[in-house]
């Protein structure tokens, strides 16, 4: 039965993600209900907007809706992360969230603790990766020049929960999940 209604799209701001592929969005946005920007600090990979996750001044305040970041904000500096999570706010429509993925660093650490450093832990798109890649960024990138790779910054369920909170982000939950640390966050 339809209504007649227009079926209302709302927008994911899809930052750092690099060349477009469908299955790199949450499969929360791959509905069309959803529309995705495309944001990236790398104007090759013809992104909608060119800017940087501490520089979103292109998109405009209360703008979106979502704001899905996977495997980005370990590329930051550690004082760069409050700026990134007070742009994320800012952009956010009132009620909005973020959805986020990151390494987690307890997972590698833990893997360290046991003496593993070289040996893969899981297989990525990027290929094996092992505790060592979990902590500075996958080490063949940076061996092309790809700096871009390189991990900066390093969070624990707490860390990365104590961030968002500070930034102003409510009902903030965090979870482990094999390797890496997911979030969400309203506005």
């Amino acid at each position: 039965m339809t209504t007649g209604l227009p079926l209302t799209t709302r927008k994911v701001l899809h930052v750092g993600c690099g060349r477009q592929d469908p299955q790199a969005l949450h499969e929360v946005f791959r509905t069309q209900q959803w529309t995705e920007i495309r944001l990236d600090i790398d104007p090759s990979v013809k992104p909608d907007i060119v800017a940087s996750l501490t520089d979103m001044s292109h998109v405009a305040s209360g703008s979106v809706d979502a704001i899905w970041s996977s495997h980005n904000i370990e590329h930051l500096f550690a004082h760069e992360v409050p700026v990134a999570f007070r742009e994320f706010w800012r952009v956010l429509k009132p009620g909005g969230f973020v959805l986020l993925r990151m390494p987690d660093l307890q997972a590698a650490a833990e893997q360290v603790a046991r003496g593993n450093i070289e040996e893969p832990v899981y297989i990525s798109p990027a290929g094996p990766i092992c505790p060592i890649d979990m902590i500075y960024g996958y080490r063949p990138f940076h061996a092309q020049g790809n700096l871009f790779m390189l991990h900066r910054t390093g969070f624990t369920a707490k860390t990365l929960e104590k961030k968002l909170t500070e930034a102003g982000f409510a009902n903030v939950l965090v979870q482990r999940s094999d390797w890496d640390l997911w979030a969400r966050g309203y506005r």
